[in-house]
């Protein structure tokens, strides 16, 4: 969706337009969730529900392009992300032993297995274990999709120290293991190590 057609959803959803603000959260979710991954891991369901619940709450204030509510959204899911942490450390969970009735009925189905595999859940795995401002930098600026300004609002950084992180994640991405594996698996199914064409 282009910002044309996500302004005329935002002014409605500000307007209180429940339906203009599905259309916001159809639009945005999929890069705020890939995002949390990153930041969150396995709690960033949660936390992205929070980040709308305060957005539904707050928007009547918001005033601004798509751009600008993009930033907006994405602060308050680093705030909220922020938060999740900070609880994780104060209360962390106690693994419990699990029966083999539990695990028979906890036994995930073949949907989520392939999802869990998926190039998106790796991809972003390997962002998450870069040094943090580097991961949230490549995350926001790749990922998610903002620029350079619009990363440097949402982390509270300046555009220079953005792009920096940004720089040093994605060359430390480009030497990571897994990335170099996965580029030598891929290039022989392309054709890029193929033989000589046939006759020669």
């Amino acid at each position: 969706m282009d910002d044309e057609e996500l302004a005329g959803a935002l002014s409605a959803a500000v307007r209180g337009d429940a339906a203009a603000f599905a259309v916001l959260w159809r639009a945005l979710q999929p890069a705020l969730l890939r995002y949390l991954r990153v930041i969150v891991d396995e709690a960033a369901e949660d936390v992205a529900s929070e980040t709308w619940l305060q957005a539904a709450r707050d928007l009547r204030s918001f005033a601004g392009e798509p751009p600008a509510f993009r930033v907006w959204l994405f602060r308050i899911a680093r705030h909220r992300a922020i938060d999740e942490r900070r609880r994780a450390r104060r209360r962390p969970e106690e693994p419990q032993d699990l029966t083999d009735q539990d695990l028979a009925a906890s036994a995930p189905d073949a949907a989520a297995e392939v999802i869990q595999r998926s190039d998106t859940d790796w991809a972003l795995s390997v962002i998450a274990s870069l040094p943090k401002d580097q991961a949230e930098a490549v995350t926001l600026r790749v990922v998610a999709g903002l620029d350079v300004a619009q990363t440097a609002q949402v982390l509270g950084k300046r555009p220079g120290a953005v792009r920096i992180a940004a720089m040093r994640g994605l060359r430390r991405l480009a030497g990571h293991a897994e990335v170099q594996a996965r580029r030598a698996a891929i290039r022989p199914s392309l054709g890029l190590n193929s033989a000589r064409p046939e006759g020669v």
